[in-house]
């Protein structure tokens, strides 16, 4: 087997890890943003396990790639991929959104290990980003800002003057990634406020723009390769079009999935037509 073939057989395994312990916390209130978990699974395997530059026993590490969380309801989604990258230990998961837990349901910075920021006010991460980015460049430091935000956050203001100005300072080292799933709280988010046309807007901003099926594993994996090489400098946007419940045709299927309830017994239906769709993977972490 390649070199390829056998990094994309590992991230197929973490990214079946990640919708399957999104699930499971999921389970454990019996609701919550488990689409856009299902979704995302793919692109936070390929940053989490082969793109960024981390320790998963030292998250606090100077030469660290800076993850930021924009759309902080997004955190059941980044608890998973942190777990699946040994930060936090899969035991913990059964604490999802409880009591004195280290995983809330919107993520806080002040309470779990490697969570960079605490996201959730739409539109506030890519200018975060920015200043961390020109930060790094001022200390020399080689890391990398990776913002994640939703397409929701294009309706923000905020989010385009960050733009303007990564453009500007010809931020290089700042690469965004936006979930474009076009749903969000008051329904489509094309609908809601139509974005479109999405590469040439942010191309006018300075930056390097990709756009790939963010459920295309091979697609992922080679868009995170060409943002970090070395090219013209410029951030680096990838634009992913996702599908929200991603890998469980039932919850794929509603018309609206951007906040999940379901009936107890589909949580262990939906494991059930994770591990199905998976056969080869049903020997290890299937039985929890």
């Amino acid at each position: 087997m390649s070199t390829t073939a056998l990094t994309l057989a590992k991230l197929a395994r973490s990214a079946y890890n990640i919708r399957r312990y999104a699930l499971r916390m999921g389970e454990v209130q019996g609701q919550g943003y488990i689409g856009q978990a299902l979704g995302y699974a793919d692109v936070l395997a390929v940053a989490y396990c082969h793109s960024m530059a981390l320790r998963s026993d030292e998250p606090g590490w100077e030469g660290r790639d800076r993850f930021l969380l924009s759309h902080g309801h997004y955190a059941i989604a980044h608890y998973a991929a942190l777990i699946e990258a040994g930060v936090i230990p899969e035991s913990e998961l059964e604490t999802y959104g409880s009591d004195d837990s280290r995983l809330p349901m919107s993520g806080m910075a002040s309470y779990t290990p490697g969570m960079e920021i605490s996201g959730g006010s739409l539109g506030q991460g890519l200018t975060i980003g920015v200043g961390m980015a020109l930060g790094l460049k001022q200390k020399n430091n080689p890391a990398f800002v990776y913002n994640s935000m939703s397409d929701g956050e294009l309706d923000e203001g905020s989010t385009w003057e960050a733009a303007m100005s990564a453009g500007h300072y010809g931020l290089d080292n700042l690469i965004c990634l936006v979930d474009v799933n076009n749903q969000q709280a008051d329904g489509p988010s094309t609908k809601v406020l139509g974005f479109e046309p999405l590469i040439d807007k942010w191309a006018a901003f300075g930056w390097h723009v990709q756009r790939v099926n963010g459920n295309d594993l091979p697609a992922v994996l080679e868009a995170f390769d060409a943002a970090r090489a070395p090219t013209e400098a410029k951030p680096r946007v990838i634009l992913f079009d996702t599908l929200m419940g991603k890998g469980v045709p039932f919850l794929e299927e509603r018309e609206k999935n951007h906040f999940i309830r379901v009936d107890p017994p589909e949580w262990q239906q939906a494991l059930a037509i994770l591990d199905q769709s998976q056969p080869h993977m049903q020997s290890e972490g299937a039985s929890a």
